[in-house]
């Protein structure tokens, strides 16, 4: 995922904690807020309660990996935050979790849509 398509700063950060809508699931929660720029920005959050170090970058590579692999509609800052159980889940069971919450906050392009 490219440096202008990731969120980086805290300030973002607390934007879409505090602004945003919340999506639950099993594995990672979503939050998602409007941004005025064309493109849509992700920001990943794993805590301790994960695992250590090894564990929550793992976590994180894999997520960033689905992030980028779904077609998501653009002007959106979107932060994912992994659950407990997102240490032990296979890729294929954190892609599908993520396309549904992104699904439910209607952010992922419709088939045969644009780039």
């Amino acid at each position: 995922m490219r440096r202008a398509h990731r969120l980086r700063q805290r300030r973002d950060f607390a934007a879409a904690y505090r602004r945003g809508k919340q999506y639950r699931g099993d594995l990672i929660v979503l939050r998602a807020v409007r941004n005025d720029g064309p493109l849509t920005r992700f920001g990943f959050s794993v805590g301790r309660a994960v695992g250590n170090a090894v564990v929550r970058n793992r976590v994180k590579r894999r997520l960033r990996e689905a992030a980028r692999s779904l077609p998501v509609e653009s002007g959106w800052d979107v932060v994912v935050n992994a659950r407990q159980g997102a240490a032990s889940a296979r890729y294929s069971e954190l892609k599908d979790q993520l396309c549904e919450l992104l699904s439910k906050a209607r952010l992922l392009k419709a088939p045969g849509e644009g780039p």
